[in-house]
């Protein structure tokens, strides 16, 4: 197994840090036809706006939407999912392409600006049940997107009750989204939809390697085989994250 990882921009390298803690070969892909040597895609978190300048640049869009449509899994971790959603909102003036295939719509920038960049503790049941571990992931959010709808064939992995980050985020958008519906609402912030896996997290920025694992096993679910992905036992694994001060600029 080769899992290539879109290397334009953002934090490419810590994925592929991850893959080969796994015991996985990660390859930077920057050139459409580099796709033909990997069996699955991650597009990681970054500034979207660049990445997609960047994309064009190279001529990518219409090689990484053909992967898509083949049926390769394709793993996007914040700016990453803006691109596989088929609909973004709260875009910058003149939007951007986006490669689409997740039927889902996305807010952008949800959880605001750089300063208002949070962690928190998200419940994984499906996660668990893969990998087992500790039943929450410490989730890192950084100028991060929100999904608002998905459509019928979308499994929602995570969601996050709004009341429960409206005290460490003041941006309007999560303000206007509470108001506007009814007491109790949730974002949405992972899902999975056949060959497509988005999160609005940074996974690749903490020590637990549980999302990265669960990613890894949809290629043998996607092929209709069985999986050879080495055991990633988190019985006793720490699960550190970094501050929020050392992170890069990212979506």
């Amino acid at each position: 197994m080769v899992v290539g990882v879109l290397a334009l921009q953002g934090s490419f390298n810590e994925h592929i840090a991850v893959l080969k803690r796994l015991g996985v070969k990660g390859v930077e892909v920057r050139k459409p036809e580099q796709l033909l040597n990997v069996s699955s895609l991650i597009i990681p978190g970054g500034e979207s706006t660049t990445m997609a300048k960047l994309a064009e640049l190279h001529n990518l869009f219409p090689a990484l939407r053909e992967f898509v449509q083949m049926g390769k899994p394709v793993w996007g971790t914040c700016a990453g999912l803006i691109f596989l959603a088929n609909k973004a909102t709260g875009q910058k003036t003149g939007g951007q392409k986006l490669i689409g295939g997740l039927d889902c719509t996305v807010h952008r920038n949800f959880f605001g600006s750089q300063i208002q960049s949070f962690e928190t503790e998200l419940p994984i049941p499906q996660v668990v049940a893969e990998d087992g571990g500790p039943p929450s992931f410490r989730a890192v959010f950084i100028r991060a997107p929100a999904i608002l709808d998905v459509g019928p064939d979308v499994e929602v992995l995570s969601d996050i009750p709004l009341s429960a980050i409206e005290t460490l985020n003041s941006n309007p958008a999560i303000q206007n989204e509470e108001e506007s519906t009814e007491s109790g609402k949730k974002v949405i912030v992972a899902v999975k939809q056949g060959n497509l896996l988005a999160t609005a997290f940074h996974p690749e920025l903490t020590a637990d390697t549980r999302w990265h694992s669960y990613f890894l096993k949809m290629v043998p679910e996607i092929e209709g085989g069985t999986s050879d992905i080495v055991s990633t036992s988190t019985s006793n694994q720490s699960f550190g994250t970094r501050s929020i001060i050392d992170f890069p600029i990212y979506q």
